[in-house]
């Protein structure tokens, strides 16, 4: 049954001044990702979590006999309404929308497989369009199994390019955003051979252009911004690589100043990452997968949020995988999901 809370005990203003803030949250919807990963059991925490109740209104999006079992499992309690697509828009409490893509008896925890792909992309494409009609001001992501996706036959390489897809968005990227750092990235989900293919003065100058304006956003500030070099000491003006700086990367960075950003660059990778540099930087646009998820895991692991730039809806995600080793076992973390939560709720 839809949620519901008791004012019964509250006086006529102590009524008027909730119903005035619980009117101010925003709804954000999120997905529960692979089921077979952490995915059920952090949505539980988050349903259940009083620091989320003060910022927002989680609506998760999946199966309410899937989140059931995990409860039972996990020892985590599993309290809030049933709603319709319908009513999304006008929810009150924590809630999930009941997709009915898949049974606990259809998967085992911690096991990939085509059915649990095949729901965690019913997922998603249900909260796009929850977003899109505006019932919900933000959608966050548990994570997704890439080959559990392969196996059912969706063959996106990740959520960044299956938001684009949805969302009609030709310009994009993803940003990996933590107070301790932030990266960009020109390229994502391709092998390395890919990269250098793939660099274009005209996508460089994209991915600073949605950075700057992102940053701006979260921080009310024009962004301090570095942009690294693809090879080895940012090429040694040509000794390495087939002088990808000189002919991509320079001149995004001379463009992008002379619309008026604060670019420098580019800088070597092997050093662009060191304590005083991060303090003077807001954000690092990387070439590559690796150079930037790197150094964020291994400074941010828990609190760094993944968002994806220029979509029209608002997209933040957690920032590791299925964790199908530790899947249902009361032991997965939810710090990512809080984080990415916030910032979602921040942005709307």
């Amino acid at each position: 049954m839809p949620f519901t809370r008791c004012h019964s005990c509250l006086s006529l203003a102590g009524r008027a001044a909730l119903e005035q803030a619980h009117m101010s949250l925003p709804r954000i919807a999120i997905t529960m990702g692979d089921l077979a990963g952490v995915g059920p059991e952090l949505c539980l925490r988050a349903l259940a979590s009083a620091e989320v109740a003060r910022f927002c209104i989680p609506v998760v999006v999946g199966d309410v006999s899937v989140l059931d079992a995990c409860a039972r499992t996990v020892g985590v309690p599993f309290e809030a309404g049933k709603v319709e697509s319908a009513g999304v828009g006008g929810c009150e409490g924590p809630s999930v929308l009941d997709i009915g893509a898949i049974a606990p008896a259809q998967f085992t925890p911690g096991v990939m497989s085509a059915d649990t792909g095949r729901a965690a992309f019913a997922y998603v494409e249900r909260a796009i369009s929850l977003a899109l009609g505006r019932d919900v001001a933000a959608v966050t992501t548990a994570p997704l199994n890439k080959e559990a996706l392969h196996l059912a036959g969706i063959h996106f390489p990740g959520h960044t390019e299956i938001f684009a897809a949805r969302a009609g968005s030709n310009r994009f990227c993803m940003m990996q955003y933590s107070e301790e750092i932030t990266c960009t990235f020109v390229t994502v989900h391709v092998g390395y051979a890919e990269v250098p293919p793939l660099l274009t003065r005209e996508r460089i100058l994209e991915v600073i252009e949605l950075t700057a304006a992102g940053l701006e956003r979260i921080r009310g500030r024009r962004p301090k911004i570095v942009v690294l070099g693809l090879n080895p000491h940012a090429g040694e003006h040509g000794l390495f690589g087939a002088r990808e700086e000189e002919r991509f990367i320079i001149p995004a960075i001379e463009a992008a100043r002379a619309a008026g950003h604060d670019v420098e660059g580019p800088v070597p990778p092997d050093t662009a990452f060191l304590p005083w540099k991060r303090r003077s930087t807001d954000a690092f646009v990387c070439m590559y997968h690796d150079q930037g998820h790197i150094p964020v895991k291994a400074l941010a692991f828990e609190s760094a949020v993944n968002t994806t730039l220029g979509l029209p809806i608002l997209r933040t995600s957690v920032d590791h995988g299925t964790a199908l080793d530790i899947a249902w076992k009361g032991s997965a973390k939810e710090d990512s999901l809080l984080a990415a939560l916030r910032l979602a709720a921040r942005l709307s």
